[in-house]
């Protein structure tokens, strides 16, 4: 058998808003800015570090890809070219 007690019922903790007090004095809100702010910034840093751009279009993709082959082409062709002294010759 159950006793029954006079001690009040327990009180339902407050529920979580925006403006709950979560750590060190910050709400809710300033919270998720803060860890969204962090976040982002690793992603640009990433970003930029590693130059990750995703083309758009297929039209984009396709003109770097020529691009990369025209730039590799004319490295190839740079490499056959013999240096400046060799082709110019200065009398006396």
């Amino acid at each position: 058998l159950s006793q029954a007690t006079t001690a009040p019922p327990k009180k339902k903790p407050d529920p979580v808003t925006s403006e709950t007090v979560v750590i060190w004095g910050l709400r809710l809100w300033q919270v998720i800015g803060i860890f969204a702010i962090f976040v982002l910034a690793v992603i640009i840093t990433l970003c930029c570090i590693f130059k990750c751009r995703i083309p758009r279009t297929k039209k984009e993709i396709e003109a770097r890809y020529a691009q990369r082959q025209a730039a590799k082409s004319y490295a190839d062709k740079l490499e056959t070219v013999p240096p400046l002294n060799e082709l110019t010759e200065i009398p006396g």
